[in-house]
């Protein structure tokens, strides 16, 4: 079971500073891999546009900064019952961080 203790919020945050959403994760990767999904898939990654996802880990002033591209696959052949035919993976890179003046 995952200690609540060590779940971070980050905030997805747009061009003009807005946070949009937020993504909850022990890192600020996994968190961006989760906006990542949420991104229009390409067929495949190679295919696949990158974006830049803005991630502000909440309580603090560090803006994590992504690149994050997604594109759909095919499911596995022992995949549950309930799962779709595609899925959508999704990939992102590391780019730096910055810190905000204020919040």
């Amino acid at each position: 079971m995952v200690d609540d203790e060590d779940t971070r919020n980050f905030a997805l945050r747009d061009d003009i500073g807005n946070e949009t959403s937020v993504f909850s994760g022990r890192t600020p990767r996994q968190a961006a891999l989760k906006a990542a999904r949420r991104l229009d898939p390409a067929k495949s990654e190679q295919q696949a546009e990158h974006h830049e996802l803005r991630l502000r880990e909440k309580g603090t002033t560090k803006v994590h900064i992504y690149d994050g591209w997604a594109w759909t696959e095919e499911a596995p052949d022992d995949k549950p019952d309930w799962m779709p035919a595609s899925i959508t993976e999704a990939n992102v890179s590391k780019k730096g961080i910055e810190h905000l003046e204020s919040i």
